[in-house]
């Protein structure tokens, strides 16, 4: 069960940051129209530049956004706020839920906002194309949701924007949103246990094909597994330190 108000205080006070709006919606947005107006003609693996870029500007704006609450987290346990919710009726799972769903309330601007930028461009898809790209989009981020729940209860306040950027930013080139890095080879299978790798594949689904393979799915459940599981340490990690 959610906790309606919970959840609106998270959503909102992270809205209300002028850095998590710029890097979660702005920069995506700018790298979009400054890249995609140079290649227009371009293709990346069959797929038309201006479809490519847009899928994976949106991932890497959504990965950022889903990640972010850790670090409002880090900061409620360093002020003492995560330690006076424990004293409330609000129970740990619906804490945890709220910041799952409100990571996910974070991320849907993004994709709005960049697909609306690749539309203008002249990215021309079905409803169900834009339906199944947005869908599975959503389900890659699960595993990096999770994630902002681990580093949230982690790491340090100090270290938080390294502790979330670094990882971010890292995954988005090594998964390709920034441009395929490997073709072929042993660091392509790598690559492909990656779930940024499958999130800036998302998009070929437009172009008539049948979706991710069980690969993908197996990639994507399998680090949301993990980190679920890291979470579930984490939490009560901190716990015992009250």
């Amino acid at each position: 069960m959610i906790n309606v108000t919970h959840l609106r205080y998270e959503v909102l006070r992270i809205f209300r940051t002028r850095l998590f709006l710029g890097l979660t919606i702005g920069l995506p947005l700018v790298l979009f129209y400054a890249v995609t107006s140079a290649n227009m003609n371009h293709h990346v693996d069959g797929i038309s530049f201006p479809l490519y870029f847009m899928t994976a500007m949106a991932a890497y704006g959504a990965m950022y956004a889903v990640v972010t609450p850790g670090g409002r987290t880090a900061a409620d346990r360093a002020c003492g706020w995560t330690r006076q919710l424990r004293i409330t009726p609000l129970q740990a799972r619906t804490a945890l839920l709220s910041k799952l769903v409100a990571a996910y309330l974070l991320a849907l601007p993004t994709l709005i906002v960049v697909g609306a930028a690749g539309a203008s461009l002249g990215v021309r898809l079905s409803a169900s194309a834009w339906a199944e790209t947005c869908g599975l989009l959503l389900v890659g981020l699960a595993p990096l949701a999770v994630m902002g729940i681990v580093l949230g209860y982690l790491m340090k306040v100090e270290v938080a924007p390294l502790a979330i950027g670094g990882p971010i930013v890292l995954l988005a080139l090594l998964g390709g949103l920034f441009g395929p890095l490997f073709h072929g080879g042993m660091m392509l299978t790598i690559v492909k246990l990656l779930p940024s790798y499958w999130l800036a594949q998302a998009g070929k689904v437009a172009l008539g094909g049948s979706g991710w393979p069980v690969e993908a799915w197996l990639v994507v459940a399998a680090w949301t597994a993990a980190m679920a599981a890291l979470a579930v340490v984490a939490y009560r990690r901190d716990t015992q330190r009250v």
